[in-house]
């Protein structure tokens, strides 16, 4: 009897699979602990969780459990478009942003088709590229951050997606508005650009990028609700561009692809705005914090403009093991070929204060 490998696509079988942040409840189970006792600082999640009106809306839409969600997500779309100074034919729904850059690779690649993006750039581009087949160019970042001119030009023929993501993930790296600027006054106008703003809502004074999508340019803006919103358990992200390009990507969506619970919890917190700034506050304040306890340890870091902070910690697989026996997670980075740093996402002051008092304690016995 063939391998079920020898019938399936031969594009999956080197394929890597992603591996999400170390689960509270598995870590829990392996070290025998309360998962109340357990510090999740891996996944760059709201550590307030969702808001009390997301948290609201979610239950008023459980007595709609029974019925089908509305596949076009009107008033989610409608108050998006609102917000953001565009109209609901330029927004699409996803089941998190990561299932609108699957949406991108159905629409545009085929088999021998270039994705262009960064080196430590958010690993679901090349994941979903392979799964299409396409080969994927990573421009070197020795300083870990992205590079425009070089990425323009390591643009080919066979070029079809180009991603920028902004602020990085891992990095915390953000381009300025004047890079981009360049960026897009030299890029062939056949390629479609992916602007990555998972992290948006925590830069100060971010750069304009929807000016594009304005100008009928082919370019995306992915955004989420699973970072400041607190809502990464429901999966629901959406993406702005000229309405051309978003009835493309309309075809390869599924038909409830976001539930009704989802789109309920979104629209109710984007109106949240108290939430939304006490998120950012904490935010501000604990990167400060985090930042300056690795300098006090004179570990270097990356000055980070997303709800997280890269830093070296030298081997960083025994420092993650290290911190997870003290029931602390963070996110070792070993697949984005980062084998000396770890990611720590922000969390409250609280968890901040345990999390570098931990790290401390492994480093100074590594060091003796």
């Amino acid at each position: 009897m063939n391998s079920v490998w020898e019938l399936a696509n031969p594009h999956l079988r080197d394929l890597a699979v992603y591996e999400p942040g170390k689960p509270i409840e598995e870590t829990a189970r392996e070290l025998g602990s309360d998962a109340g006792s357990i510090i999740k600082l891996a996944s760059n999640e709201n550590p307030l969780g969702a808001s009390p009106a997301a948290l609201a809306a979610m239950r008023a839409a459980l007595d709609q459990a029974h019925l089908y969600p509305d596949g076009g997500g009107y008033y989610l779309r409608e108050a998006l478009a609102a917000k953001l100074g565009v109209e609901r034919a330029n927004i699409i729904l996803g089941s998190g942003s990561n299932e609108i850059i699957e949406f991108l690779g159905h629409a545009f690649l085929l088999a021998g088709d270039d994705v262009v993006t960064s080196e430590h750039a958010f690993i679901a581009y090349k994941l979903v590229a392979a799964g299409f087949g396409a080969r994927t160019i990573e421009v070197p970042s020795p300083d870990l951050r992205h590079h425009l001119d070089a990425m323009s030009a390591a643009i080919t023929p066979r070029t079809r997606l180009v991603f920028i993501a902004n602020p990085n993930n891992p990095t915390g790296t953000l381009l300025e508005q004047t890079q981009i600027d360049s960026f897009m006054r030299a890029l062939p106008e056949r390629i479609t650009v992916v602007f990555d703003e998972a992290y948006f809502e925590y830069v100060d004074g971010p750069p304009d990028v929807l000016k594009y999508v304005h100008a009928g340019r082919h370019v995306i803006v992915l955004r989420t609700f699973s970072k400041m919103h607190g809502l990464a358990n429901l999966r629901i992200g959406y993406g702005i561009a000229p309405p051309e390009l978003i009835q493309v990507l309309q075809k390869t969506r599924q038909p409830f692809n976001v539930s009704g619970i989802a789109q309920a919890a979104a629209l109710a917190a984007l109106g949240d705005k108290s939430h939304q700034e006490k998120t950012k506050r904490i935010t501000d304040q604990g990167r400060t914090f985090l930042q300056h306890g690795f300098s006090e340890m004179d570990l270097p870091f990356v000055p980070s403009a997303g709800n997280f902070v890269l830093v070296r910690v030298g081997d960083s697989a025994a420092v993650f093991r290290a911190l997870l026996a003290r029931k602390i997670i963070v996110r070792a980075l070993k697949g984005y070929h980062l084998p000396e740093w770890v990611r720590i996402s922000v969390g409250t002051m609280e968890q901040n204060r345990r999390c570098l008092s931990a790290l401390r304690e492994v480093i100074d016995r590594a060091a003796t």
